[in-house]
């Protein structure tokens, strides 16, 4: 059996089984053709705590209550006879300043579980156990979520990019700078290659000595979240139960549109009520563009403004909306927004943005590399699709409705401008030169 395989639910049962005949790490080794380390490391990672007592006994892991040299007596206030010593139930543990927690001291060495413990009935203390269910499960989810996003959290890409990002610029290679920062940096230099390589940092590959001398790769990595963790609390679930609350929230729906694989992109804002979108030309499709946008769009606007318009924001599951923080935040740490996420492959979710993004393929197809285009451009054919009138607002257009609301001030600031019914061009031959 090869060494290198993984473990496998099968494997990890018969570690469970092996534990509770207390065999040793290298005993289950060599059963299962493993290395002595992967069966420690399985078993330290995975250890289950279960806080219960024996037969007849309740949990109480304070040291003084297994020395039995603690007097004292009705500290919960719930037992029904005020001389029972405490000591006798465990309840006052989180009440009772004298607590010291006691560990099992043959928890500090192997095995670490108490699996294969005699004794583990009757003990009161914390018990720890290794259960293969519970570890493939585990195994499993780690699995699917080291495939979507960066293992690390949005303060410690921030600690990173301080260090690399200003060497990186004065044209250091990341080699050079892992060798001089490793004990700062605490990831392997491949690691730190991919982050940047994905666009986590100010600089970019570009910046990289080789990078400008060498083809592109033919089979490109996948693009990775900032924040693995960025759907918790912001589920779509969430953003019905929210808007149920504040039913007078503003809802503007957020996505992306490609042009050319691998060209720029653009970042759409669908406003829901007005029916109104904006669109932003982006070089990279990455997180760090979507934040540049919305804090462009911040100082632009002022805060008063923003806050107006930009009050509730549904996304989709794309990387480049990964760093909800950045959004949600401005500089100060005050909050400007509430992002929130579609349910995977549900694009119906947001139809009014989807919808909306057929009159932008009118007049640029799919597939037309998106360079050959500047804002200005881009604003132009925002500004006829948002003149163009809908049967849902008595004939008026989106802009008619955002301009009756917020003042055309601020479409103006936006980039958006009032376009004659007669002179509303939905073809390519608006931006054709």
């Amino acid at each position: 059996m090869s060494k290198y395989l993984h473990l496998s639910l099968g494997m990890r049962s018969d570690i469970e089984v092996m534990l509770a005949k207390k065999l040793s790490f290298n005993s289950i080794a060599q059963a299962l053709g493993k290395d002595s380390t992967t069966i420690s490391k399985e078993i330290r990672k995975n250890i289950i705590i279960e806080q219960k007592g024996g037969y007849g006994r309740s949990f109480n892991d304070c040291i003084k209550a297994a020395e039995k040299t603690c007097t004292k007596k009705h500290t919960c206030g719930r037992c029904l006879s005020k001389s029972r010593n405490c000591m006798s139930c465990g309840k006052c543990i989180p009440l009772c300043d004298e607590y010291v927690k006691r560990i099992c001291p043959l928890l500090l060495k192997p095995p670490y579980v108490c699996n294969g413990c005699q004794d583990r009935n009757k003990c009161r203390l914390e018990k720890r156990f290794y259960r293969a269910k519970e570890a493939d499960n585990r195994y499993r989810k780690t699995l699917s979520v080291s495939r979507t996003g960066v293992n690390i959290t949005v303060e410690e890409i921030k600690h990173l990019d301080g260090i690399v990002s200003p060497l990186l610029l004065k044209g250091q290679s990341i080699r050079h700078i892992f060798n001089n920062h490793s004990d700062e940096i605490m990831i392997s230099d491949k690691t730190l290659y991919s982050y940047v390589n994905n666009s986590l940092f100010t600089a970019r590959n570009i910046d990289m000595p080789r990078t400008v001398r060498m083809s592109p790769r033919k089979n490109k990595s996948k693009t990775l979240k900032v924040d693995k963790g960025c759907r918790n609390g912001r589920t779509y679930k969430d953003f019905v139960k929210y808007i149920n609350e504040h039913p007078d929230s503003i809802i503007c729906e957020g996505d992306s549109v490609e042009g050319k694989k691998g060209g720029k992109v653009l970042l759409t804002l669908f406003f829901v009520q007005q029916n109104l979108q904006l669109a932003f030309l982006r070089d990279y499709n990455d997180a760090r563009s979507v934040t540049h946008i919305f804090e462009k769009l911040y100082i632009e606007l002022r805060s008063d403004i923003f806050g107006k318009i930009f009050y509730v924001l549904l996304l989709d599951n794309g990387s480049e909306f990964s760093n909800p923080e950045a959004l949600e935040y401005d500089m100060q740490g005050n909050r400007r927004l509430r992002v929130f996420y579609c349910n995977p492959a549900s694009p119906y979710q947001k139809g009014g943005c989807e919808n909306n993004h057929e009159m932008i393929r009118r007049i640029i197809p799919k597939g037309v590399d998106f360079s050959n285009y500047t804002q200005e451009d881009i604003n132009l054919m925002m500004s006829h699709i948002n003149s163009y009138s809908r049967a849902k607002f008595g004939n008026r257009s989106p802009y008619d409705v955002f301009a009756f609301q917020y003042g055309k001030k601020i479409l103006k600031s936006l980039g958006i401008q009032k376009i004659s019914p007669d002179e509303i061009t939905l073809t390519p031959k608006l931006l054709k030169r």
